[in-house]
């Protein structure tokens, strides 16, 4: 499953080349170095991410969807801010509720919306949606749509705490273009329609142009008529490119934001939000292979590492410090339940590191690293090519192992090389983030990226919508989730996420490092109305999904 690196690397030259001699449309205004005194009418620019050259794929469901399918061409039914514990907004969907026991939810829809295609929206697509193979999942028994407003979903067990995945993570589909779509799994949907904001107006290697959604809803048409996502493979190129004015709104890391920042053009606001970790291919039975399948070896590098090191010399003191048992701190403190897990250790501790492999019958050899019969314990970190602040962290991890006789290579891949190895299995470390619930709950994290359900054997993808990419299946962690998922008792819930937190604090599938800086650049200059510590409406990057429609709704151009 992992391409071919020499092709791919040729096809990054020659995105690259594109790249600098990209005609970047829209360069009047304050940010565009153009003399002009208005914005009104100007293209806003946005870094696409690493993913190049790009290939045109809105398909939600795929693993290298192009952003901007996310939220501003399909939406869900409602919108979680995940700054805040707030209710959720309306989007397609008005309001919903449940019936008693929890396993039934009706939902009210907004009448009068339309498809981008002109096509009248209903709440018989919203069903077609939920029985659409990918989404038939959580014990769905039925999604009926009763009158064209109105959807109800019956499943078999209650459903309160998968709220957000259910009505704020599945993208409604078209019925009349989706009900054709014979492998979901590989259609590249090119030309999307959906309900959001904007439609695909063009795609090429380098960029792709969405403009406003003419047949956008009540909110009204968008005053931003065009955003232009650009493909760049690295940090630096994309620093470079915001320095000078021609990118308006990025999610990167920049270990000297001042440098972009000091023109008075492009602001910045840091959310740390999602955890960054050690992804390991830790199941033998699910076919992971290497010494990180062991957990002693997973236990010993957690205490080797120097998360205070990583944190100041990696991430310039921008992230914040993680909890082993992914419970963001302090939002979601009453969901933890032993202090003692409040933070992962800050400090390296290369005797105990030691102490868990001998007991586990390691032994150090001459050249001062461990094995077991006669075998090294030499483990692959992988990151990904541009991404300075986890390459950085990458090298680091490597140099504090070593420190505790561990031996660790670290190396860079390009983007796709990455996704292919964790969506397959087929790696031992990876440095990589975890999505961070958008409700103050670490449900979510535990469902999708702890759970058997939430993953398959090395060599296949793991399932859609789904993040267990460590190949971890605990029947303890399985049974607790789906207690925590049945119910609407707190303190039911809070024993079962103590029977979570137990098990993934031991095994370590993800070997938490921190809570990872999320810089947001944006061009304050030439566009209002972005979220802002005074107003944190939404998850501020522009990867963020869902959450990047909703922003893009509320800017407007200087006049």
């Amino acid at each position: 499953m992992i391409r071919n690196a020499k092709r791919r690397a040729a096809l990054l030259a020659v995105a690259g080349a594109a790249i600098l001699g990209l005609g970047l449309s829209g360069c009047a205004g304050g940010g565009g170095g153009n003399d002009s005194s208005s914005s009104e009418g100007r293209t806003l620019r946005v870094w696409a991410g690493s993913q190049t050259p790009i290939e045109a794929n809105f398909n939600p469901f795929s693993p290298t969807v192009l952003h901007a399918a996310l939220g501003p061409i399909y939406e869900p039914l409602f919108f979680y801010n995940k700054t805040a514990d707030d209710a959720p907004s309306p989007m397609l969907g008005e309001s919903f509720e449940y019936n008693e026991d929890g396993t039934v939810i009706t939902v009210k829809l907004k009448d009068g919306v339309k498809w981008s295609d002109g096509e009248d929206f209903s709440a018989e697509d919203a069903a077609f949606t939920f029985n659409y193979e990918p989404n038939h999942r959580d014990g769905l028994v039925s999604a009926e749509a009763p009158d064209d407003t109105t959807l109800v979903l019956t499943y078999s067990t209650p459903q309160y705490t998968n709220e957000f995945q259910i009505l704020g993570t599945t993208w409604i589909l078209p019925e009349h273009i989706w009900k054709d779509v014979d492998d979901y799994s590989t259609f590249t949907d090119e030309d999307p329609v959906g309900t959001g904001p904007y439609v695909v107006e063009n795609v090429t290697d380098a960029s792709y142009t969405v403009v406003a959604n003419e047949n956008f809803r009540d909110e009204g048409v968008p005053a931003i008529k065009k955003v232009q996502y650009i493909g760049i493979d690295a940090n630096q190129s994309a620093q470079d490119l915001l320095t000078a004015g021609k990118l308006d709104w990025t999610g990167m890391f920049v270990p000297n934001p001042e440098s972009v920042t000091d023109k008075g053009v492009i602001s910045m606001i840091n959310t740390p939000q999602d955890p960054t970790v050690l992804y390991t291919c830790s199941n033998a039975e699910l076919g992971c292979t290497g010494p990180q399948t062991d957990v002693a070896v997973r236990q010993a590098l957690n205490v080797a590492i120097d998360r205070g090191t990583i944190k100041e010399k990696a991430f310039v003191g921008l992230t914040g410090d993680i909890s082993p048992a992914f419970t963001l701190m302090p939002r979601d403190a009453k969901w933890l339940a032993d202090p003692a897990n409040e933070t992962s250790p800050q400090s390296p501790d290369a005797a105990a590191a030691g102490e868990i492999l001998e007991a586990a019958g390691y032994t150090k050899g001459g050249d001062g690293f461990y094995g077991k019969d006669g075998t090294p314990i030499e483990l692959s970190l992988i990151s990904v090519d541009g991404w300075t602040d986890y390459n950085d962290a990458a090298k680091l991890i490597a140099e504090e192992a070593a420190e505790a006789g561990i031996k660790v290579t670290a190396s860079t891949v390009q983007w796709q090389e990455f996704s292919d190895a964790r969506q397959t299995g087929q790696y031992q470390l990876i440095m990589g983030g975890v999505i961070g619930t958008s409700v103050a709950d670490p449900f979510q994290i535990y469902k999708d990226w702890f759970t058997g359900e939430s993953t398959s054997q090395v060599g296949e993808e793991v399932p859609t919508g789904r993040w267990n990419f460590s190949r971890y299946d605990n029947p303890v962690v399985n049974e607790a989730v789906a207690a925590a998922a049945a119910t609407n008792d707190e303190a039911v819930k809070k024993e079962a996420y103590a029977k979570v937190q137990t098990e993934i604090v031991r095994d370590l599938p993800y070997i938490p490092l921190v809570i990872n800086a999320t810089q947001t650049f944006y061009n304050s200059k030439d566009f209002t109305g972005w979220p802002t510590e005074d107003d944190l409406y939404a998850f501020p990057p522009a990867w963020g999904s869902v959450a990047a429609g909703y922003i893009l709704q509320h800017l407007e151009p200087v006049k």
